[in-house]
């Protein structure tokens, strides 16, 4: 199936690559945004303007990428917008609580809407060139039914169930431990600082040894050299998934130790002003515990 006509909800930093690949595969691109640049820049790349949600929603299916929970429940969660909606499916491809994704999985069924979560993994540049991991969870019609919509934007599709909400608990679970990462990673290079190595040196040796891959080259780099800008995903975002992390924690009644220190890490980088770079920045907070210069 191929030529599907799409309402796309969210042109931030991810959203206009994973629009920008519907078009180009082809799709019909009805594109909305609370603000209008990022509107006008993909009509110039070939997508539609949308008159408004309404319009989003009269397509054969949607795809949301806004920023929490907060936003997709003042947006879409609207049972007067689901009740006229023609579309058969909606996308939500952000990371939002398993909460959040129980009530709208139970709202859109009310309304004869299929819901599939599909968060991904990957930053704005591999969104750009079609290459993310999206991980999905829903019905096995849903999915069918936007399998297209997910070969124009990712690499590879990962299944985690029929429930919309393990999706989300996959990609919670899986920021949560590249939080850890990040954290674990501030405090072995502080410590090696502070006796006298270069945390370059050791990032170097890690990453080419016992942990190979993108997480220590790519985000031990970022800490070793302390280069947290540009950014590539902002602190308080890392800050918002740790919180949902602890909150999915919370209501399975799974403890999660290590979540509260990365919180307090993550408030106290927020606290000296790093809210515009890198949740990799989480780092300076142990170079500060560590009393080593700024």
């Amino acid at each position: 199936m191929s030529g599907m006509t799409v309402g796309f909800v969210g042109l931030g930093a991810m959203g206009q690559g994973m629009a920008a690949n519907l078009v180009k595969a082809g799709h019909t691109v009805r594109v909305w945004n609370r603000s209008p640049e990022p509107v006008a820049a993909m009509v110039a790349r070939g997508a539609l303007a949308a008159d408004g949600l309404a319009d989003v929603f009269a397509a054969d299916a949607v795809v949301s990428m806004l920023a929490n929970d907060t936003a997709v429940e003042r947006l879409l969660l609207d049972p007067a917008l689901l009740e006229a909606a023609t579309a058969g499916t909606h996308v939500n491809m952000a990371t939002v609580s398993v909460a959040l994704a129980e009530r709208a999985e139970a709202l859109h069924a009310e309304y004869g809407i299929g819901y599939v979560a599909a968060p991904v993994l990957g930053r704005p540049p591999v969104a750009e060139a079609g290459e993310l991991n999206i991980l999905a969870a829903g019905s096995a019609e849903s999915l069918a039914a936007v399998e297209p919509l997910f070969a124009a934007m990712g690499r590879r599709v990962w299944h985690f169930g029929e429930r919309p909400g393990q999706a989300n608990t996959a990609k919670i679970s899986t920021n949560f431990l590249l939080a850890c990462a990040i954290e674990s990673m501030a405090e072995a290079c502080s410590l090696a600082e502070a006796n006298g190595v270069r945390p370059t040196d050791l990032i170097e040796m890690l990453s080419g040894t016992l942990f190979p891959g993108p997480v220590y080259s790519g985000y031990g780099s970022m800490v070793a050299e302390r280069r947290y800008e540009p950014a590539g995903f902002k602190l308080p975002l890392g800050l918002k998934d740790v919180d949902l992390a602890l909150s999915a924690g919370a209501a399975a009644r799974v403890p999660l130790p290590f979540g509260s220190v990365l919180r307090d890490a993550f408030l106290d980088a927020l606290a000296h002003g790093d809210g515009e770079k890198d949740w990799a920045a989480v780092a300076a907070v142990a170079r500060r515990r560590a009393g080593l210069p700024e």
